[in-house]
């Protein structure tokens, strides 16, 4: 969710490290546990009537222009079939592990909970305010894990986090002036219109912080530069063989 598909997890690490030769190799499993539990996310908020249907329209939208983007501008390197293009932070980053942990409590979990206690609040109007941001962002974790499947290059993962990202920073612009809005008593009590708040303001930071200071800046520019970087030297291999 915030170019965190390169972090692998020990088991991962150790899976590489007995791999077959390159003469054979491995492709990466195409979807994990945590990929699927944000499709679950997805399906379940999609069938709630709590998602506008512009937001719906976006992530199909998304999926097509991914599938576009990445059979005419940036197609992958190697030939069918071959092993995932390795990833542009290395194998395990205990930093990006740490920063991409924050935004899942952040973007995910606390508003999972926050929704799941309108729920028992009968607070509708919270409910509806904070269902499209967690919508858009299960979407682009599961998409997170199509495009780190192997059968996409380094521009394509990048490009999942920084359209989404984007997105949802209006998402939660609207989120944020809904709680502002409320009024106390109305829509339960003080206590959660704080947390509301609170959340939407820092669902507002952290991910333009993402956006502007890690995804534009130093997530983009090195994926780019390892896929022009493997693209050159796939011609190269090219002309000696000719």
């Amino acid at each position: 969710m915030s170019g965190g598909g390169d972090i692998r997890l020990p088991k991962e690490d150790n899976d590489h490290l007995t791999r077959p030769p390159p003469h054979s190799p491995r492709r990466r499993r195409f979807l994990s546990f945590r990929h699927v539990n944000a499709l679950a996310v997805v399906a379940v908020l999609a069938a709630s009537g709590m998602v506008p249907a512009t937001d719906l329209t976006f992530v199909l939208f998304s999926f097509v222009y991914l599938l576009l983007l990445s059979a005419t501008a940036f197609p992958p390197l190697g030939p069918p079939g071959a092993a995932a293009d390795p990833p542009v932070f290395g194998a395990r980053n205990r930093l990006l592990a740490a920063y991409v942990s924050v935004g899942a409590v952040v973007g995910l979990l606390l508003p999972v909970a926050y929704i799941l206690d309108g729920v028992l609040a009968g607070d509708k109007e919270g409910i509806r305010a904070a269902a499209p941001h967690v919508f858009l962002l299960a979407a682009q974790v599961f998409l997170e894990g199509v495009t780190f499947s192997g059968r996409f290059s380094l521009p394509m993962r990048a490009f999942v986090p920084i359209f989404y990202n984007t997105k949802r920073l209006f998402t939660i612009v609207d989120w944020l002036g809904s709680e502002v809005g409320k009024a106390e008593g109305k829509h339960g009590a003080g206590r959660r219109l704080l947390a509301g708040r609170a959340l939407a303001v820092a669902n507002l930071a952290f991910w333009a912080f993402n956006l502007f200071g890690f995804l534009l800046p130093v997530y983009l520019p090195r994926a780019l530069k390892g896929y022009y970087s493997g693209n050159g030297s796939n011609n190269n291999n090219t002309k000696v063989k000719d």
